[in-house]
């Protein structure tokens, strides 16, 4: 497997660089992966929906579907590609430090 580093740490990464160690995850992790993809700032929109998909990953082994994510995290598909410029599955899931998801975020 992979490894990158994010936060001055090493992390195992699959091949789309997310993360494949979820119990090592910090804030600081979703600060790296926001700089990679040109985001300064996380602002509290960001962090709803950053912890939003890691509580659910932690009682559920899996992302949820898109629909669900917009339902309880009260933002539709459009902020949500505002917040993550590269969409609620590869930025929104890399910044949580969840493994790539298999459905449809």
């Amino acid at each position: 497997m992979a490894q990158m580093e994010l936060a001055g740490e090493m992390y195992e990464v699959d091949e789309n660089g997310f993360m494949q160690e979820t119990s090592r995850w910090t804030e600081d992790v979703a600060r790296a992966y926001a700089a990679l993809e040109d985001v300064n700032e996380i602002t509290e929109d960001h962090w709803t929906v950053i912890n939003y998909l890691r509580n659910y990953y932690l009682q559920n082994g899996m992302c949820p579907m898109i629909r669900r994510l917009i339902k309880e995290s009260g933002f539709n598909l459009s902020k949500l590609y505002e917040l993550f410029p590269n969409g609620p599955a590869q930025s929104a899931c890399k910044w949580a430090g969840i493994p790539k998801p298999t459905g449809c975020v």
